[in-house]
This record gives structure tokens, C-alpha cells and sequence, in this order.
């Protein structure tokens, strides 16, 4: 079951541009050409996630983000802009946005902020967690094992200082939902929470998100543009994936991390900002920096406090826990009568290695949940590698992204060759816009 995307814009080719790139992800995906119609689809469409652009006639971005939490409505909402300015990003996160994107972007970063923020969603049930209303669910979320409130004690002793902390461990393992749990257990809690990922972004466009830019900075650059960096303000910025960073924003982060200051792009001023600095990577960054991928000294200025989140698989103690809330949570939203998971079914889950981790359980019980009859999640709800009694499926020859776009490769080469090389041909056969074929021709290098 797909989860289905609402795209509101008043412009008919950023909500195609952005409808086929979400779609080629694999989403399901609406659309809405003004905040009347987006309030009306939220309610006969049930979206899992709104792309809101932020102006638009007759009701804004942000009065429909107003109109949508007076509802009582917690659906996840990324912003977009192509005027952004920290006035509109502040009062965006405040009504609850969970991101705020300035134009220029690429496709391929909304796809991914997408997915973060699909999968905190899974992972939280859609509240900010932990909070003191929500610490039963955090519980249940972080397990019981020794392994993982000895993480949750040292998360807790960090989060009384300033100092950085460093979130290290497999993907899927929760590392988001940590460096929320120490803001939100910090006297900066009431301040903004603000989340970068380096993943999908260019060099260029990651600097310009991280410092903000001047009006002229660069081509494109029509005005000044305030960074996320300088949006966090008194709260906490968490740099997920830093171990993927280019070595020429490495020295750049190291400059700021140690001057607590920094320059906007294209600008000579220098602006100080008091915020709390969380990382995150499931890379190796020792051996990173023994192959001299990462700066030897950003890594120690990260490293001050580092706090390991464990595998699944090494703390199976928990997977019974987590099973039963993922569950419950799920036979909630899809309204069934399954109760409860079979001994053999539990046994199976118990003996699985979880290579995806808390995010790939979640995802196995919605299935279950969805295809299951009742009253109990059997062995024949289960994944196929996991009823044959696999503990671990086969080793993937190739990333996820990697394998997605070899798949567009071979589409498009095929269409060009049944279009003798006419693009503009091909484009109507696979039913994308031709400038998106362009694009798509230029970023996989399809001679």
C-alpha cells in the first residue's frame, strides 16, 4: 500500500515536476492548485504526508498549516518557497511544519525529506516524541533491553548541557527520534528543532540551506535567503548523514562549530547564533578518517559525546515490544480486528536479523496488518524470506538509489530507441513531461 502524497501549488508545472519525481519514488500521489481545494482533498483523500507551497491566492501556505492543526490534524507538512526568509521558516515550524524548503531545489531532496519525514511518522504515530505526555509510547518505541536504556540514560545526561553529541549506528535505528528525544529533554526545548540532511543535495544547494545566502550570491539567488543554521536560533540543529559532507563543507562546518559564527554565501558580515549541535551517520567515521574521506579534526570536535544505538538484532529482547505497539498502532489506523501475533509468527520475527532495523519492522507489521484476516498476524502474513525461515536476505548487489536509477536508465534508453533518439517522442511514451525527461537524461549521463 503506497502511501499517497498531497501536492498544493497554484503552478500547474511545479506540482507535475514534483508529482512525477514522487511518483517514480513509489508514492501515490494528489494534487491541489490552491488552499480551499488542499483543505478539501485533506479531508475526502487522507493524504500521509502535504508538500505545501507557501504563496498562494486566497489562502496561503501557512494559513492552510493553521486551518489544518485547528482540526486537530497531524499530518506531516513540508513547506515550500521560492521567498523564503526566517520570519516565514520560524512561523512555519511553529504551526508545526516539518520542514521548510527554499527554490532553487532538487527533486531528488524533496524525495528524501519525504521520506524522513514518512518514516518518523511510522515510527512516532505522529506526535513529537518523546514528550512528557508521550513517554509510554516513547518507552514502548525504545524497548526494554539493557542496551538501549543504557543509550536512553546517556541521551538523558546529554541533554542537561550544551555539549555536541554524536548519534552512531545502522540506518533505521532511530537516530532522529534520539536527537529529538535530547532537545526535547533540554532547556531548549521550546525552541526550534531544525534537521539537515547532506544526502540529496549538491554541494551548492547544501551550503546555501546550511548559511542561507545574499541577494546575488549566485544565479538564481534573487534574494536573500536566511540558512537553516541561523533559523535554529537557540534550539538544536541536527546534522543527520554528516558522514557523507564534501570535504570542502567539512572545513566550512569545522570554521562554525568552532566559532560558533558564520558567513551566508555571498556575504562578508560574520552572524553568531547560540544552538546545540546533534550528528548523526551510520558510517564508520573512524575508518573514514583513516582513509581521509573525513577531517580528523571535525570528527573530534563531533565526537563529544557519543552515544551508539544498537542493531535489532542485538537487542531481540525488545522485538516483542516493539512488534505489539507497531500492531496496535497500525490496526488502529486501518481499522481491522487483529489483535494479537501467533506463537510462530512471533518466533520468526524473533529469529529475523533485521537488516532495516525498527523502521524495516514497522514496515513488516503494517503489512501484516493490512493483509492479514484476523485475529492474529500468522506466519502467512509474513514476508516470504522470513516464513521460508531466512534470517537474512541476500545481500544487495547495489544501494537502493543506485538500483532505482538503473531502472530509470533502462526505461528511458528503451524509449529513446523505439523513438530513434526523438526525447521529446519519448517523453509522451513514458508519460513525463519532456523537460523532466531532460533532466532526467542529463543527471543519469545517457549519451
Amino acid at each position: 500500500m503506497s502511501e499517497k502524497i498531497l501536492i498544493v501549488d497554484d503552478e500547474p508545472s511545479n506540482r507535475n515536476i514534483l508529482g512525477q519525481e514522487l511518483t517514480h519514488e513509489g508514492y501515490s500521489v494528489i494534487a491541489a492548485s490552491d488552499g480551499p481545494e488542499a483543505l478539501r482533498k485533506v479531508e475526502s483523500s487522507r493524504p500521509d504526508l502535504i508538500i505545501l507551497d507557501y504563496m498562494m491566492p486566497d489562502l496561503n501556505g501557512l494559513e492552510v498549516l493553521k486551518e489544518l492543526r485547528k482540526r486537530e490534524n497531524d499530518i506531516p507538512v513540508v513547506m515550500i518557497t521560492a521567498y523564503g526568509t526566517m520570519e516565514r521558516a520560524v512561523e512555519s515550524m511553529k504551526e508545526g511544519a516539518y520542514d521548510f524548503i527554499t527554490r532553487p531545489f532538487e527533486p531528488d531532496h524533496i524525495a528524501l525529506v519525504v521520506r524522513k519525514a514518512l518514516e518518523r511518522q511510522r515510527l512516532n504515530g505522529g506526535v513529537e516524541i518523546p514528550s512528557e505526555e508521550v513517554e509510554e509510547r516513547h518507552r514502548l518505541i525504545v524497548g526494554e533491553s539493557a542496551e538501549m536504556k543504557d543509550a536512553v540514560d546517556l541521551a538523558k545526561k546529554a541533554a542537561g548541557s550544551s555539549a555536541t553529541v554524536l548519534l552512531l549506528g545502522e540506518s533505521g535505528t532511530g537516530k532522529e527520534i534520539f536527537a529529538r528525544a535530547i532537545h526535547n529533554w533540554s532547556e531548549r526545548k521550546d525552541r526550534p528543532f531544525i534537521a539537515i540532511n547532506s544526502v540529496g543535495l549538491s554541494k551548492e544547494l547544501l551550503e546555501s540551506e546550511l548559511f542561507g545566502h545574499e541577494q546575488g550570491a549566485f544565479t538564481g539567488a534573487h534574494r536573500r535567503k536566511t540558512g537553516k543554521i541561523e533559523l535554529a536560533h537557540g534550539g538544536t540543529i541536527f546534522f543527520d548523514e554528516i558522514g557523507d559532507v564534501s570535504q570542502e563543507l567539512q572545513a566550512k562546518l569545522l570554521r562554525f562549530l568552532q566559532e560558533r559564527e558564520f558567513e551566508r554565501v555571498g556575504g562578508v558580515t560574520p552572524i553568531s547564533v547560540d544552538v546545540r549541535i546533534i550528528a548523526a551517520t551510520n558510517r564508520n567515521l573512524e575508518r573514514s578518517v583513516k582513509e581521509g574521506l573525513f577531517r580528523t579534526d571535525l570528527y573530534y570536535r563531533l565526537n563529544v559525546v557519543a552515544i551508539h544505538l544498537p542493531p535489532l538484532r542485538e537487542r531481540r529482547a525488545d522485538i516483542p515490544v516493539l512488534s505489539q505497539y507497531f500492531l496496535r498502532k497500525h490496526s488502529a489506523v486501518i481499522k481491522t480486528n487483529i489483535t494479537g501475533i501467533s506463537e510462530e509468527a512471533q518466533r520468526k520475527l524473533e529469529a529475523y536479523d533485521w537488516p532495516g532495523n525498527v523502521r524495516e519492522l514497522a514496515n513488516v507489521i503494517e503489512r501484516a496488518v493490512v493483509l492479514g484476516s484476523g485475529p492474529s498476524v500468522t506466519l502467512e502474513d509474513l514476508p516470504g524470506r522470513m516464513a521460508a525461515g531466512r534470517t537474512t536476505p541476500a545481500p544487495a548487489s547495489q544501494s537502493y538509489r543506485e538500483g532505482l536509477n538503473a531502472a530509470r536508465k533502462e526505461l528511458i534508453l528503451k524509449a529513446l530507441a523505439t523513438t530513434r533518439g526523438n526525447r521529446s517522442a519519448a517523453a509522451k511514451i513514458l508519460g513525463l513531461e519532456a523537460k523532466y525527461l531532460f533532466k532526467l537524461i542529463k543527471s543519469l549521463e545517457i549519451e
